[in-house]
């Protein structure tokens, strides 16, 4: 079994840890930083042997090389965007695979937040780590790519099974929600989700994970008809 624990680090940014206990290995997933990451490992008895990086933001590889120096792990990420990360050991595109243990997780190039983004999808495990492309109600922002490129990576997150858990990077959540109650007001299922996540957050809790179901239900970037739609969804909410 895989073991995921969430950090929370900076403003809004979570970190994952993925844990397999028959090898050991343990991988961080876009670390932030290093500090917070190295001890949430250390208190659990873990050593982190690599990093998956999604994209080359610096609040998803600021601790890379830190925790590089600290534990010696392998540091993995998009091939595409080997240029703006310095700390890459191993650059990955579409039909690869990495592997923790014995858990294999297919590549998959999901490009718009960032040229070059990727996500990590473990099929049997029913999990996938998304980066900054897709959030809870919410989607990236598009610095380095086209509405069209998100539609179509919307389009594949959607067609995975509802029970797979989305583990985005960002609390977002409340902020996405309040939007999409404005494009889709009459959402019965958003309106729910919503009062969920309001006392979720009033007591102090993450919303994160988020499943596949959840979005295809509640995300207006997912349910977006067409690529105007969604372009013109991104834009009113870049402006809001």
């Amino acid at each position: 079994m895989l073991e995921v624990v969430r950090i929370p680090v900076l403003n809004d940014n979570y970190v994952w840890l993925l844990h397999e206990g028959a090898s050991g290995e343990t991988v961080a997933v876009d670390p932030a930083l290093a500090d917070p990451v190295l001890e949430a490992a250390a208190a659990r008895g873990w050593t982190i042997s690599q990093i998956w990086n999604t994209h080359w933001h610096g609040d998803h590889v600021g601790g890379n090389a830190a925790i590089k120096a600290a534990t010696g792990c392998l540091i993995t990420g998009p091939a595409a965007e080997a240029g703006k990360i310095g700390t890459l050991d191993r650059g990955v595109q579409e039909g690869d695979s990495v592997r923790i243990g014995s858990h294999e997780a297919a590549v998959l190039e999901v490009p718009a937040h960032t040229a070059g983004h990727i996500a990590y999808h473990l099929a049997p495990d029913h999990l996938l780590f998304v980066g900054d492309t897709l959030f809870a109600m919410g989607c990236g922002r598009l610095f380095e790519g086209t509405p069209a490129q998100m539609f179509a990576n919307m389009q594949r997150f959607a067609a995975l099974p509802d029970d797979t858990i989305v583990f985005c990077a960002h609390e977002y959540t409340e902020t996405n929600g309040r939007f999409a109650l404005m494009v889709e007001p009459d959402n019965a299922a958003l309106r729910e989700r919503m009062a969920e996540v309001h006392a979720a957050r009033g007591r102090g809790e993450p919303t994160v994970p988020t499943t596949i179901g959840l979005e295809r239900a509640t995300n207006i970037f997912m349910r977006s008809r067409d690529v105007a739609e969604l372009a013109e969804r991104r834009a009113a909410k870049d402006a809001a």
